[in-house]
C-alpha cells in the first residue's frame, strides 16, 4: 500500500499516499496509522520528515494524535461532499486571482468564527504554530508548511468540518503562489506579522477584531502578489468606451 518516498520534499509525498488510501477507502474513520517508527522504516524518511508529513494531515482535519495511543483517522462523511464540490467549483486553470478573491469571502469569517468559538487549548495549539513559523524564519528556512498550518487550523477552530475542508482545497489551490510571496525574507515577515494580529483578536476573544485582521493580512498578500498579475490581466481586458 505504501512505497518508498522519492520526493524532494518528502513529507509531502508522506502526506499524498496517505490522503489517497483514505480517499480511497482503504483506511477509514477510526483507523489507527502505524507507529512513527513504522512509518519511517516504510518511507525510508527520517522521523522529522513523517512528524512533519503527520503535522500537516492533522491540520487538513485528515488524522489526529492522541497523547499514548497514536494517530488516527478522522475523516467523515463530509470528505466525499467537500472533495468533488471543490473540483467543481476550483480548477488549476482558473484565474488565480478569482480563487484568491473567494478566500476573502471565506476567510475573514472564518478567523471571526474562531475567535468566538475557540478553546484554551486550541488558542495555544494556533500560538505554538505561530512560534514554529517564527523559528523556521529564524533559521532562514521558508515556512510554507507553518503558514499553511496556521490558516487550516484557524479554519478547524470553527467546529465545521465542510468549512474547513473547503478552505484547505482554496490553499492547496493556492500553494505555488503562496511559495513564490512566501521566498522573500520582507514577504515572509508581513505575513508572519499579520498571523500575529489575527493570533492577538483571538486570544482577545474579539471576532469582529479578528475578521479585520485577516482582511488586511489579505490585502496585503494580494498588493504583493498579485499586483503584477493583476495589471497584466487588466491590460489584457477589451477596453469598454
Amino acid at each position: 500500500m505504501l512505497k518508498v518516498v522519492e520526493k524532494k520534499r518528502v513529507y509531502e509525498d508522506i502526506v499524498k499516499q496517505i490522503r489517497e488510501l483514505i480517499d480511497e477507502g482503504r483506511m477509514k474513520n477510526g483507523d489507527q496509522l502505524p507507529t512513527e517508527k513504522e512509518l519511517t522504516e516504510t518511507f525510508k524518511v527520517s522521523r522529522a520528515s513523517v512528524r512533519e508529513a503527520i503535522r500537516t494531515l492533522e491540520s487538513m482535519g485528515l488524522v489526529e494524535s492522541r497523547q499514548g495511543n497514536g494517530t488516527f483517522v478522522i475523516a467523515s462523511s463530509e470528505e466525499s461532499l467537500v472533495r468533488p464540490l471543490a473540483a467543481a467549483l476550483f480548477q488549476e486553470k482558473d484565474h488565480l486571482i478569482d480563487i484568491f478573491y473567494i478566500r476573502q469571502i471565506i476567510e475573514p469569517h472564518i478567523a471571526e468564527i474562531a475567535a468566538e468559538n475557540a478553546t484554551p487549548e486550541e488558542i495555544k495549539e494556533l500560538d505554538a504554530i505561530m512560534r514554529e513559523h517564527e523559528e523556521n524564519l529564524a533559521i532562514g528556512s521558508h515556512p510554507i508548511t507553518t503558514d499553511s498550518a496556521f490558516h487550516n487550523y484557524l479554519a478547524r477552530m470553527t467546529k465545521n468540518r465542510v468549512l474547513e475542508r473547503l478552505l484547505h482545497a482554496i490553499v492547496e489551490l493556492l500553494t505555488e503562489t503562496r511559495e513564490e510571496y512566501l521566498q522573500n525574507q520582507d514577504r515572509e515577515q508581513s505575513s508572519l506579522h499579520g498571523h500575529r494580529d489575527i493570533l492577538a483578536a483571538i486570544q482577545s476573544r474579539d471576532g469582529n477584531a479578528a475578521k479585520l485582521a485577516m482582511r488586511r493580512h489579505l490585502a496585503q498578500i494580494e498588493k504583493i502578489v498579485f499586483g503584477k498579475k493583476k495589471e497584466q490581466k487588466n491590460s489584457s481586458a477589451p477596453n469598454k468606451r
